[in-house]
């Protein structure tokens, strides 16, 4: 038989997957680590076991003991899953800014969590960091994991992450990318990958509002570019004992909203359902697109699953809120992709008038496309069955072959609800698209109102 002794040991070995139409614009080849398949469904279930398993091995935790940790939300999910299999109990700190998703999935593992307030400096006695500094001296055999200044975090990625990008590539990686917070991550698959080949470019993708950037180009720790941003788990203000930042290349900054909006098109254009710093990630790619080129095999990392944001960059209305939501024009794709009923209903030529009105009713139809198999030959809609009945009840049994009007006029995935509306009248009252797949849908005059008015 062929298991797993825990839950711990599924973590790692996560897949890489090609993006393809997020990055069409861009030269080369872009690859993302998903680490989303971790059990914990982030790339922080590998620094939770090894913090744990160090902490042990060093004496610091002991049986019985209490792990503590001020987290946004993966950290402690992977502190908290590797705790439920060693039999440690978990307090964790965060911010009010972390989604309530994160905080809930927390609590279901057993954790206790307290929540500080954002925006206070760091030694602050209210920052979460100090809370968690402040209860892992105050409760007996318990560990601040910290791991913002503790080293297993980065050597979680030396031993795992790094050799998994260089075995999976076969060598080939040119650029390795990620977001940037408590620097674990990066540092640890830079300075894996550099010992492989030096030539590696490490790209970091940082958030306005942290102080990382300056501090890379600058060597200066300029509390003057630190201010409030919503983006969750990049970013920092202050510099963690993880960096070493002669092994990252360069750093991008990129917006809240650019980050958000660019999340919402990774789900949508590639299925890809991540958080908020995959979408910083994608947006950074494209702010620096002139640093690849036809040869480069890009490999980044999307570190954690979208449903963890579902309140926030998910939610329509939190991004309006915010200003985020960019009124995207009305296209066939964007009405089709809307539609509650996204199947087509057809008749076939065969079938008769009196059926084909069954299925109208059923479906709370007013036409319907008649289809050859995948071809259109035609249309019939109530309008049609209406004079056909008026003219002779018998017809009712006529094949829809032989009474049918035309076919709806075809327009591109890309039409205008103005282009579609030209097509669109008394006596035509619907379009036909054929999708990227080669499947046919339709745009009726009402499902253009929806589209316009909803």
């Amino acid at each position: 038989m062929k298991y797993y002794n825990n839950i711990v040991e599924t973590i790692g070995n996560t897949p890489l997957v090609k993006l393809n139409r997020i990055t069409a614009n861009l030269p080369g080849l872009y690859l993302a680590k998903v680490e989303y398949f971790n059990p914990g469904n982030s790339i922080k279930d590998r620094i939770g076991i090894k913090m744990i398993l160090d902490a042990e091995a060093e004496g610091r935790l002991k049986p019985g003991g209490t792990v503590i940790e001020c987290t946004s939300g993966n950290t402690g999910m992977g502190l908290a899953l590797a705790s439920v299999v060693r039999g440690y109990k978990c307090i964790f700190t965060t911010t009010d800014k972390q989604s309530k998703q994160k905080l809930d999935i927390l609590r279901a593992l057993g954790a206790e969590v307290i929540v500080c307030p954002t925006n206070v400096e760091p030694d602050d006695p209210r920052s979460y960091y100090s809370v968690a500094k402040r209860l892992a001296k105050e409760i007996p055999n318990s560990v601040h994991m910290n791991q913002y200044d503790n080293l297993s975090n980065r050597a979680a990625h030396y031993e795992t992450t790094g050799p998994e990008i260089w075995e999976q590539t076969e060598g080939r990686v040119t650029h390795y990318v990620t977001t940037i917070g408590t620097g674990g991550t990066i540092m640890g698959v830079a300075m894996y990958l550099k010992e492989k080949n030096p030539n590696i470019q490490v790209l970091g993708v940082d958030v306005y509002g942290s102080l990382l950037k300056k501090y890379h180009d600058t060597g200066q720790i300029d509390m003057n570019e630190v201010y409030p941003y919503v983006t969750e788990g990049i970013g920092e203000d202050f510099v963690p004992a993880n960096y070493d930042m002669k092994y990252i290349d360069h750093i991008e900054q990129v917006t809240d909203k650019d980050g958000a909006i660019m999340a919402r098109r990774l789900a949508r254009e590639e299925g890809l359902f991540c958080g908020y710093s995959a979408g910083s990630l994608m947006q950074g790619l494209q702010q620096m697109k002139d640093r690849f080129d036809k040869n480069s095999i890009v490999v980044c990392i999307l570190h954690d699953h979208g449903s963890r944001y579902v309140a926030k960059i998910y939610n329509d209305e939190w991004m309006r809120e915010r200003g985020f939501l960019i009124d995207e024009p009305v296209t066939a794709r964007s009405i089709l992709e809307s539609k509650r009923m996204r199947e087509l209903v057809s008749v076939s030529p065969k079938e008769t008038v009196a059926a084909s009105f069954r299925k109208m009713k059923e479906k709370s139809l007013t036409q319907l496309p008649v289809m050859d198999g995948n071809e259109m030959v035609g249309s019939i809609s109530e309008r049609d069955i209406l004079h056909l009945l008026m003219d002779n009840p018998a017809h009712r049994d006529d094949e829809v072959g032989k009474v049918m009007a035309k076919p709806f006029p075809i327009v591109d995935l890309n039409a205008t609800a103005a282009e579609i509306s030209k097509y669109i009248n008394a006596q035509n009252s619907a379009v036909m698209v054929k999708t990227q797949s080669g499947e046919w849908g339709i745009i009726t005059e009402y499902d253009l109102i929806d589209a316009m008015a909803g």
